[in-house]
């Protein structure tokens, strides 16, 4: 039985602020997990329509596609193809959870919730010939979860092949989390056994790895003893946290010693109100020059994420945050228009005062203004947006970013990781046509090269250098 699963590309992919970059770093391993499901005879194959084009013009036996909020109207269309040529549809994912109503008019079969249970149950009916039209998460458990099918990700197209997940959902349940409504009906956080993560990960050749997990560190008992069982296997990794995990205990200091040299960390702002607003109680009187100092002694690089838009925030909100971000050493920040995605609780309460502006999913993507504002007009907010990406990205404020660690290696490491990311986006692009990404993993694994934590009292240079970019592409995220 020939199965095709398929991720579509998001609608920016076709939009003037695409990275190919940006969608170049993780293979689809969701896709890969399910096909672990498939018998030996089965035939798989895996359609990443960011990094390849989908063929359209196939006939396999079964298509299973993986739907996002911006990425669903392709998913449909591509779904109404098959389903026009006679081929059955399955249709699973974050959007499709959030509104099964919506996806089952494009599909013969919907799952929803977390896949390891609905999926084989599917295939299995599949196969007699009697599929369900609904299939609803109901054990939530990794134990006996097979090796996922590493084989059918084309590594060489993606620069972080080495992708993983270990734990599943969230311990915390912020109003605006998108993947919330995702576990909802059982567990909304659960880990692997350790042994089978850490077999997963032999399994993975070369040095560089990257947690996708929500929340890395999210159970205490698990993540030791995961670090614990790296410790020696020569490992650099990136990964997600809270800042509430990073102030307690020696957990962190833990994984730096396993490889940790790089760290997602969701501040999402700086005013206590509006994290209150959020549910946001992880990082309530929490103390975030701390957590930095923390992390900084232990010379992990930090990606800080920020959300603007929340009813609280006020015309000055982009430059308190950008100056803040710089002024603390932050490596790399994400911002977001608060977006409220269908199936949160920020949704539902927008939704029953009036100010969800449109469901044009493609827009609902942290780059838009989707609902009524409060204190900020729509035109601000997304001009403070853009000049926050703009203005922390500038080579003067990367540099003097930069210059706040101790730590000349780390003030180096710093400079290489943000100039790198954002400032040569020419030189990505080519690098992505020619096929030579996965070539530059090298280069990445140098960058993260452990710090020691001993105090230097050197530091780069007084002078911010001179070197300019080929050219200066205008790149908001």
């Amino acid at each position: 039985m020939h199965v095709k699963f398929i991720l579509p590309s998001l609608t920016e992919a076709k939009s003037p602020y695409w990275r190919p970059i940006k969608y170049s770093l993780f293979p689809p391993l969701g896709l890969a997990t399910l096909a672990a499901y498939l018998r030996d005879d089965d035939i798989p194959t895996i359609t990443d329509e960011h990094v390849e084009e989908v063929n359209l013009d196939d006939e396999p036996d079964l298509v299973i596609i993986q739907v996002y909020i911006t990425n669903a109207y392709r998913a449909y269309e591509i779904a109404d193809h098959y389903r026009a040529k006679g081929i059955y549809v399955a249709l699973g994912g974050l959007h499709v959870t959030s509104l099964p109503f919506e996806a089952a008019q494009h599909a013969d079969t919907i799952a929803i919730g977390p896949g390891e249970h609905t999926f084989p149950e599917f295939i299995q009916d599949f196969r007699k010939g009697n599929p369900k039209p609904v299939y609803r998460s109901g054990v939530r458990t990794l134990v006996g979860v097979p090796p996922i099918r590493r084989d059918l990700i084309k590594r060489h197209l993606y620069l972080v092949p080495n992708s993983i997940v270990v734990t599943r959902g969230c311990p915390f349940h912020c109003s605006f989390c998108y993947k919330d409504a995702f576990f909802e009906g059982g567990k909304s956080f659960y880990t692997q056994v350790v042994d089978d993560a850490l077999a997963e990960i032999d399994r993975l050749p070369g040095k560089h790895l990257y947690f996708l997990d929500d929340h890395l560190l999210g159970n205490t008992k698990f993540a030791s003893a995961l670090f614990e069982g790296m410790k020696g296997m020569n490992r650099v990794f990136q990964g997600a946290a809270t800042i509430d995990s990073i102030l307690r205990g020696n957990l962190i200091e833990k994984a730096a010693e396993a490889g940790l040299r790089s760290l997602f960390v969701g501040f999402e702002t700086l005013n206590p109100e509006s994290l209150k607003h959020g549910n946001k109680k992880q990082n309530l009187g929490k103390d975030y020059d701390k957590a930095i100092a923390r992390l900084d002694d232990l010379g992990i690089m930090i990606n800080g994420s920020f959300v603007f838009g929340l009813d609280d925030d006020a015309p000055d909100v982009f430059k308190r945050t950008v100056d803040w971000g710089v002024s603390k050493g932050i490596t790399t920040s994400t911002y977001h228009i608060l977006t409220p995605y269908p199936g949160t609780q920020l949704f539902k309460e927008m939704e029953q005062a009036g100010r969800i502006l449109h469901r044009q999913w493609d827009l609902y993507d942290t780059r838009h203004v989707v609902y009524r504002t409060q204190k900020l007009d729509a035109q601000t907010l997304k001009e403070g947006y853009d000049w926050a990406y703009k203005e922390f990205y500038k080579w003067s404020n990367i540099y003097k970013a930069s210059r706040q660690h101790q730590q000349i290696k780390h003030q180096l490491k710093h400079f290489a990781y943000a100039g790198g990311w954002k400032k040569f986006e020419p030189l990505w692009n080519f690098i992505i046509k020619s096929r030579n990404l996965n070539n530059m993993l090298p280069v990445l694994e140098a960058i993260l090269s452990k710090v020691n934590y001993k105090k230097e009292t050197n530091s780069i240079p007084e002078k911010i250098p001179t070197a300019k970019p080929a050219t200066s592409p205008k790149i908001n995220a």
